[in-house]
């Protein structure tokens, strides 16, 4: 299977401050990789790099065959292939559910309207809010709003799914609507790269877990990694329950 992102001594500076010191992991098609770590740790950094939100500043990185260190990629067309959901919903609040899942196909995509209603009815059946297809999102829970948010990605029809702590401000019943949405999506073979501190869905659902210290890849492998860290870094991580 073909590489969909790939790290290679990636590095990460703001200002004097380097964040990423030479990151290395690659994520295949229809793999999930799911970055777990402190704050500070990098991953959240790792994850914007992905999709041209941060610019690295060494090393070299690719994604959907774009090279990412090269300041001259295209970052709009690579974001009609790569999708981003974060913590915030970042709806928005005066049009309908239906009408902000349609908004990016009409607008980047340039597809009718009729074609775009039918796609925001698919991928809101596809995350269970196509009953509320008719609802404006203060009519909405938290967890509703992000199951929204991530049918907003979907509707652009991406290779790839980034997730960066989509669960941290919800509470846990809200948490677990949000984290069978994404289980599915990987049950149907969707590329996702994760930032999570919900390790046992990490454990059931990555392909691959990257421990992430320092700035670094500290640690990987399958969700057996959280069972027998080879670190006492992982260890401690792992047994303070972060």
């Amino acid at each position: 299977m073909e590489d969909i992102v790939r790290f290679d001594k990636v590095s990460k500076s703001f200002g004097q401050v380097e964040i990423l010191k030479g990151v290395s992991f690659s994520v295949r098609a229809g793999e999930v990789v799911a970055l777990i770590g402190r704050s500070g740790s990098g991953k959240s950094t790792a994850l914007r790099c992905i999709n041209g939100l941060e610019r690295v500043s060494g090393g070299a990185l690719h994604v959907c065959g774009r090279a990412m260190h090269d300041g001259n990629v295209a970052l709009g067309e690579l974001r009609k292939e790569v999708g981003i959901v974060f913590q915030s919903y970042n709806l928005f609040p005066h049009l309908t559910v239906e009408e902000n899942v349609m908004l990016a196909p009409r607008k980047v995509k340039r597809a009718g309207k009729q074609e775009a209603r039918e796609l925001a009815m698919h991928v809101l059946r596809q995350v269970g809010m196509e009953e509320r297809a008719t609802y404006y999102p203060e009519q909405l829970s938290g967890g509703q709003q992000q199951r929204v948010a991530i049918a907003r990605s979907l509707a652009m029809q991406p290779r790839l799914m980034l997730f960066d702590e989509v669960t941290s401000a919800l509470d846990p019943e809200l948490t677990g609507e949000v984290l069978r949405v994404i289980e599915r999506l990987a049950d149907d073979g969707m590329t996702m790269v994760l930032v999570t501190h919900e390790m046992a869905f990490a454990r059931s659902v990555a392909d691959q877990i990257m421990f992430m210290h320092q700035g670094i890849v500290w640690e990987g492998g399958s969700g057996k990694l959280l069972d027998a860290p080879a670190t006492p870094e992982l260890k401690q991580f792992v047994g303070n329950g972060l």
